[in-house]
Formats: C-alpha cells, sequence, structure tokens
C-alpha cells in the first residue's frame, strides 16, 4: 500500500459510497493527532476523520507544522518558509487521502486548531480545487503563507467556520477576528463566532461547528 506524505490515525465509516464526507484534521503547535481525534467519537458516523502528524518532532509526543517564535509581533511569530513547506506537504496529504477513499473535494472538510488552522487558510486560500470547507479554530490568516494576487474567482465555492476564545492568552483574539473581513472583501462564505474560553475549544463551540459540519455533508 502507498504511503502517504504525513503519519495519521483514521476512523473509517461501516461503509463508503461516493457520498461519503471526508474530514482531516490538524493539530495546534506542540500536540499531535490523538489531540483532535478526541473528537471523532462525536462527530457523525459516515464520516472518514483523518487526523494527521505534523512533520517537526519537538520530543515528548509534541509536534509542530513550524517553528514559532513565541512573544514576538505577529510579523515575527513564523518561520514562514517552513510554513510555506508544510502548507504544500499538507494539500499534497489531502489530494492522497481523497485518492485513497475516492472522495472528492466537494465532500471534504478541513479542520484545523491554532497552527494548524493558519495553514488550513493557506492551504484553502493557496489550493481552493482541493479544499472547500474549512473550520478554523483559535487561528489567524497569515498573509505571508497566501498568493500574492488573490482571485476571488477562484474562491466561490469555499466556506468557513471560525471560531476563537475571547480571552485566548497565545493568539490574541484581536489577530483572528480580522478574518472576516478579508474572507467578505473576496466575497467568501464565513461565519465568526468568539467563545468565554482561552486557547481551546469550549463544548458550545464543538456543538456549534458539529452543526456546521452536518448542515454541510
Amino acid at each position: 500500500m502507498k504511503q502517504l506524505s504525513l503519519q495519521y490515525i483514521s476512523r473509517e465509516p461501516n461503509s463508503i459510497s461516493e457520498k461519503t464526507s471526508l474530514l482531516i484534521l490538524l493539530h495546534g503547535y506542540g500536540s499531535n493527532e490523538e489531540d483532535l481525534f478526541s473528537f471523532a467519537t462525536e462527530l457523525p458516523e459516515d464520516l472518514i476523520i483523518i487526523s494527521a502528524r505534523a512533520p517537526q518532532s519537538l520530543g515528548f509526543g509534541g509536534y509542530a507544522w513550524y517553528t514559532i517564535h513565541f512573544n514576538t509581533s505577529v510579523d515575527k511569530f513564523s518561520d514562514i518558509p517552513e510554513a510555506i513547506a508544510s502548507r504544500d506537504l499538507i494539500a499534497k496529504f489531502v489530494t492522497e487521502v481523497q485518492e485513497k477513499y475516492n472522495v472528492t473535494p466537494t465532500k471534504t472538510f478541513l479542520l484545523g486548531f491554532s497552527q494548524g488552522t493558519i495553514l488550513s487558510y493557506a492551504v484553502a486560500l493557496n489550493y481552493p480545487e482541493k479544499i472547500q470547507k474549512v473550520i478554523a479554530l483559535s487561528g489567524y490568516i497569515n498573509p505571508d503563507l497566501l498568493p500574492k494576487n488573490l482571485d476571488a474567482s477562484k474562491y466561490t465555492n469555499l466556506d468557513f467556520f471560525i471560531s476563537h476564545g475571547n480571552v485566548d492568552q497565545v493568539i490574541p483574539v484581536e489577530w483572528a477576528n480580522k478574518a472576516p473581513h478579508f474572507l467578505n472583501e473576496l466575497h467568501i462564505k464565513n461565519c465568526y463566532q468568539e467563545y468565554p474560553v482561552g486557547h481551546g475549544v469550549a463544548p458550545k463551540n464543538f456543538f456549534d461547528f458539529k452543526k456546521w459540519i452536518e448542515e454541510r455533508m
């Protein structure tokens, strides 16, 4: 069997057809593929769920998509070359998983948390033909990871669920809440929610994005 570009864990439904949807999970900095996979038991049973592991090992079971420089401004926060490499690696992985399960981009969801969200935005806006539905949890849009020329005509099928904790101590909510304006300028469908939590996913946040997924399956 062909080796895929990223290590991952999966949950498959009892039967897979052309109606089956795919959900790919991208964890945050310092976490691993087990983290977001804990959502799997509460999500629709007929979803294929793939949780990917980031390529950089931080030791002690933690992984990163790229180096983060903490306690600095947003423009110096991320190692951009590493982030671009991971962005493109994720795009390749998405295609590999779609081919493995014979799932189309219209039936594919990408869910990220924190660093995984930053890359989810980047993948969707660079490769809109691969991913159309994105759940962006506790992250932000990094312009350094986007195409130099943004063509709104390529983004007509994109749809985003965006959420953030309004007392997030890791990624300020002010970074996150710029996303709706950015997406609206490109006429990209999106909804934005804030929850009274820090850098995490509140129960209501989970149920809201679960409902969002169910409505689009």
